[in-house]
């Protein structure tokens, strides 16, 4: 099956994969690395088994790939992460280098420091591994810090949860992960969109809603309901966030 690889650079992995797979499709965003990469394997019997695509990777449409290799810098980590996660057809696994805080972040749990928006959708997703650390002194020129290597799987079939409207509830939670929910639910912003999207839900299904309504109250009623209003985002995990996102969504509240 095709393998993936982000960002070849004059190829020194790229070889080696090439030696062990029937396919590798490279992707470069730097014109003069895959003239390099293009030289490299001419001539050679690795030449008909490597596909490059010139471009930015976010940008670019993945194919379907069995596995993927990269060394990712940090401004593109996030979202190559989430382009992943929601890439289909399925592939089986990732094997990804990145800063060692961000590598961090990506197996962080309920209540330790790192936890955050990024530990909980990643975790929802696939399974991740921290699989190695890897000094700065490997690279030339050194960088300033520090990396991982890490191993994401993703979960097939996925979680039936619709994924948009449960990123709109953890990003709701975790922009002050510190403070409690019923705290995080107060802000007119967020009150503004879930009454926005309530009043919708309510016309699509023809059902009258009360001259006095407020949403800030029926917010809170649902926090109370369902045991967390003054729990924090920084020590739920999955199952807390899925039985709120239903205690929301029983009641009408939608995310997106």
């Amino acid at each position: 099956n095709p393998r993936n690889k982000v960002g070849p650079g004059t190829g020194n992995m790229t070889v080696k994969m090439l030696e062990k797979v029937k396919k590798v499709i490279a992707c470069e965003i730097d014109p003069r690395l895959v003239g390099e990469l293009q030289k490299r394997v001419q001539g050679t019997c690795l030449a008909n088994k490597l596909e490059i695509k010139v471009g930015d990777v976010l940008k670019t449409e993945l194919p379907f790939f069995d596995a993927c290799v990269a060394n990712l810098p940090y401004q593109i980590s996030s979202p190559f992460v989430f382009k992943l996660l929601l890439h289909r057809p399925f592939f089986r696994c990732a094997i990804l280098m990145f800063q060692r805080e961000f590598a961090l972040r990506l197996v962080a749990k309920p209540g330790t420091k790192l936890y955050c928006r990024l530990s909980i959708n990643t975790q929802l997703l696939a399974r991740v591994d921290h699989l190695m650390k890897v000094g700065k002194n490997n690279f030339r020129p050194p960088p300033k810090v520090e990396s991982s290597v890490v191993r994401i799987e993703p979960k097939n079939p996925p979680p039936p949860i619709n994924f948009q409207e449960w990123d709109g509830l953890v990003r709701i939670a975790f922009v002050r992960k510190n403070k409690t929910l019923s705290a995080a639910f107060k802000s007119s912003a967020v009150e503004q969109l879930l009454d926005h999207n309530y009043r919708i839900h309510c016309s699509l299904h023809n059902t009258e809603i009360p001259e006095n309504f407020k949403m800030a109250e029926k917010i809170q009623m649902v926090l109370k309901n369902t045991g967390y209003s003054e729990k924090r985002a920084r020590s739920m995990d999955i199952d807390d966030f899925i039985r709120l996102l239903h205690g929301f969504n029983s009641e009408g509240i939608h995310f997106s």
